[in-house]
């Protein structure tokens, strides 16, 4: 199966997220990420709900909304009510995670957990069988264009290892640093996902960079079935 690209709004231009949002799905994007900061999990402020709920109405693929917050709980139930299609939240935030978890699925979306790059997999061995998704993040959240970690290569392997051990057949999304130079290497690691912003969003044609990072991925899969 094809890798899938969430383009991250969060490079985006947000006086024309609409278009924005219209040329990377012309380009093939799977998903839309939206990254929601509070400014105290993360040194950041950034969208919420009403973004959520406007990009509902325009775009075309699922949104996929990761929660770099606190208390994430108290916020469940209006992200589903904007039109979140998958919630992903922290598990350093999260400490009744099965129960979070549970609850996101109740309100009829894909639950996903969040992994920070000093968080060891080992955090979520006991929701392993839960989630929908497994987000790695490769940059120490909070700001978009940051420099890829390389360790999470050896990250996404190990959490896919933890998976398979569960039997849970979730997809990895990677999120942070992504672009063409390690997006084939990170589907090999057993990423599905990858979120991309500054790669799609910072170029001058988001519609041929989308394409471009799916044809730099695909080299991986085409690479396995030579």
């Amino acid at each position: 199966m094809s890798v899938r690209i969430a383009p991250s709004i969060l490079s985006a231009d947000f006086a024309a997220l609409g278009d924005a949002v219209r040329s990377a799905e012309r380009g093939g994007a799977d998903a839309i990420h939206v990254d929601v900061m509070d400014g105290h999990f993360v040194p950041n402020l950034t969208v919420g709900p009403p973004v959520v709920r406007a990009l509902k109405r325009v775009a075309q693929v699922p949104l996929d909304v990761h929660l770099m917050i606190e208390a994430p709980d108290r916020y469940l139930n209006v992200f589903a009510a904007a039109g979140a299609d998958a919630l992903s939240v922290h598990v350093e935030a999260s400490p009744h995670l099965h129960r979070t978890l549970a609850a996101i699925k109740a309100l009829g979306m894909r639950a996903g957990v969040a992994l920070n790059p000093s968080t060891s997999v080992t955090a979520i061995e006991e929701v392993a069988g839960d989630v929908d998704l497994v987000i790695v993040m490769s940059v120490n959240p909070g700001f978009g264009g940051q420099q890829f970690i390389p360790r999470s290569l050896e990250k996404v392997r190990a959490t896919r290892a933890l998976l398979a051990r569960a039997g849970n057949p979730a997809p990895i999304t990677v999120d942070g640093g992504v672009d063409g130079t390690n997006a084939a290497a990170l589907v090999a690691s057993g990423a599905a996902l990858l979120v991309a912003g500054s790669a799609i969003f910072s170029q001058d044609d988001p519609e041929a960079a989308t394409r471009a990072l799916r044809a730099a991925a695909d080299a991986a899969t085409t690479k396995e079935s030579a």
